[in-house]
């Protein structure tokens, strides 16, 4: 197995209803994410981006076929694991379109929400938390409630709380969809410094074509499958 691999996906299937109602939505999809690399996941609407983000985050239950996460596999016809949620808590962070910060918390106490939780001390956490608001330049914000921080100040906030637990894998659907121009370039910089400095997976979902000669790599869901393009100097390779 490769040293570098996060996520690996094998002839993962998704269907949702029975009868009239049937809908298959994944077929078949078989790619592998590394370590440090950024990765764009395009699509159009309705077509299974961000149900393929939640099989690989263990939130949807895939049909069938099978999900590596680094050298464990998590799922082969059927969850090889009842902790699922643990696995979420230990190896992955997410981050959406929303911030999703708990507004009568302020910023520090939302990302040591997450390590406490995980057993990590209140001291431990505060000191984690801290070093993640240096790092995205609102450590002056830490005791700041959600309604005080700008909108990109809060996306920098969420994503500090994402990288909180330590995570191996982070999945980004839309995280610069509320966001102007400039604050998306500044979001996806910031994922794809992380992605190198932290040695993790990113995957991020997205609409915006501006965005993708930022990623290291583009995976597509066409005719239900993923397909994956290159990035050479800024330009797509299909």
């Amino acid at each position: 197995m490769n040293a570098k691999q996060a996520i690996k996906v094998e002839n993962l299937v998704k269907n949702f209803g029975k009868g009239d109602s049937f809908v298959e939505v994944i077929n078949g999809a078989s790619f592998e994410v590394n370590k440090g690399e950024l990765v764009a996941l395009v699509a159009p609407s309705g077509a299974g981006k961000t149900t393929l983000l939640m099989m690989i985050g263990c939130v949807e239950e895939p049909t069938n076929g099978t999900i590596w996460l680094g050298e464990e596999k998590i799922y082969d016809n059927k969850w090889l694991t009842k902790e699922t949620r643990k696995i979420r808590r230990e190896k992955i962070g997410f981050i959406f379109q929303a911030h999703y910060l708990i507004p009568f918390l302020n910023i520090l106490e939302n990302i040591t929400l997450v390590p406490q939780t995980n057993g990590v001390s209140e001291e431990e956490s505060k000191k984690i938390a801290f070093e993640l608001l240096k790092y995205f330049e609102i450590e002056d914000k830490a005791y700041a409630m959600t309604s005080e921080l700008s909108g990109g100040q809060n996306q920098r906030a969420a994503i500090a709380r994402a990288l909180a637990n330590k995570p191996q894998i982070i999945l980004a659907d839309e995280p610069t969809a509320a966001l102007d121009s400039k604050r998306s370039v500044d979001v996806v910089k910031m994922l794809k410094k992380i992605a190198i400095e932290q040695d993790v997976a990113v995957i991020m979902v997205t609409h915006d074509e501006a965005m993708l000669p930022l990623c290291d790599r583009i995976l597509k869901i066409e005719n239900k499958q993923v397909v994956s393009s290159k990035i050479v100097k800024d330009k797509v390779i299909l």
